[in-house]
């Protein structure tokens, strides 16, 4: 009589698994057309946002570039820095100008790292594992580029995926 029952859970059993997994195929599979999209645009806003306090003369990074860029005085190099920043985020936002966005932002990035070089005493606690919130900030930026790469790395699918190619419909 044990044998019946032990059928039975293992009927259950698989029947569950099956459940979740279906489960976890559809969510799987929204994360998967929604991530990039939903990756680019948080970039886009996430640049017009800090480049917005930069151009405003509100970003708390503000002293940390400025203590950074030697060549240009702070006053006009922290606001062209934030319209900078604002345009990669805009490139990013409008899909026609992805790539342009992409190549400022890489162009953009080397800068960021500065203070890594320059300013240790700013940037570690204690050197080299224990970050400052200066440093922190920093080195978020590793997530950032990680994300770049992501969003970059799909343009070519998504120019196959449009009826025409890259810049839509050739007017035949």
């Amino acid at each position: 009589m044990s044998q019946p029952e032990g059928s039975e859970q293992r009927y259950r059993l698989r029947a569950a698994r099956s459940s979740l997994a279906e489960i976890d195929r559809a969510v799987v599979g929204h994360m998967d057309r929604l991530g990039v999209p939903v990756l680019r645009v948080s970039l886009g806003i996430v640049f017009v946002w800090f480049g917005a306090l930069k151009v405003i003369g509100g970003s708390p990074a503000a002293d940390l570039v400025a203590s950074t860029v030697y060549v240009v005085p702070p006053e006009l190099f922290v606001p062209v820095l934030g319209v900078w920043e604002v345009l990669i985020g805009a490139c990013l936002l409008y899909r026609p100008l992805i790539r342009l966005g992409i190549a400022l932002l890489f162009l953009q990035m080397p800068g960021t790292f500065l203070p890594i070089v320059l300013l240790p005493e700013v940037v570690f606690a204690t050197f080299p594992h224990q970050l400052t919130v200066e440093g922190q900030y920093i080195v978020k930026n590793l997530v950032i580029i990680g994300a770049a790469l992501v969003v970059g790395g799909t343009l070519r699918r998504d120019d196959a995926a449009e009826p025409d190619g890259p810049g839509g419909s050739s007017g035949s």
